[in-house]
């Protein structure tokens, strides 16, 4: 199967009807369908600047990453991590969907006139994001931030 088609079939394994998932993907003019967090992965959904500049390090160290989906406006971006993150995560500022919770999640390998759309598209093989390596890489990114937004201050 290419990576696109097995990442149709991760994502659609996790709706309560997988092939009501596939044809609302296939028929909304929005490509975009409403799947649970929670069995298969988790989401935690980072402020847009904290978000890029925290994939902008996990880029830096790692070859393959876990999917990264972007909202209109770039101002969230969620990180798919292994299912009960959400439950366990105690960061300031971080959203996150779990168990218990939906995600509007657009269909992979295609654009979605919608707003919401893959920075880094599911691959079919069920790669997340390591909740650690992901903390690290947003300490990281925050750090930087603080870096770049003192200089711009006032006689900075």
């Amino acid at each position: 199967m290419t990576g696109a088609k097995t990442a149709v079939e991760w994502l659609a394994s996790v709706a309560p009807d997988p092939e009501a998932c596939r044809w609302e993907w296939e028929r909304n003019p929005l490509g975009v369908a409403l799947l649970p967090a929670g069995s298969a992965w988790d989401v935690l959904i980072l402020p847009g600047e904290l978000g890029y500049a925290t994939l902008d390090v996990l880029s830096r160290v790692l070859d393959r990453q876990g999917p990264v989906l972007v909202d209109f406006g770039d101002a969230r971006m969620g990180f798919f991590v292994p299912p009960g993150t959400a439950a366990r995560w105690l960061g300031t500022g971080i959203r996150t969907a779990g168990a218990g919770t939906w995600i509007v999640v657009p269909y992979p390998g295609r654009s979605s006139p919608g707003g919401v759309r893959w920075l880094v598209p599911p691959d079919g093989s069920g790669l997340l994001t390591d909740p650690a390596l992901l903390e690290l890489a947003m300490h990281e990114a925050a750090a930087g931030l603080a870096t770049e937004n003192d200089g711009q201050g006032p006689g900075g």
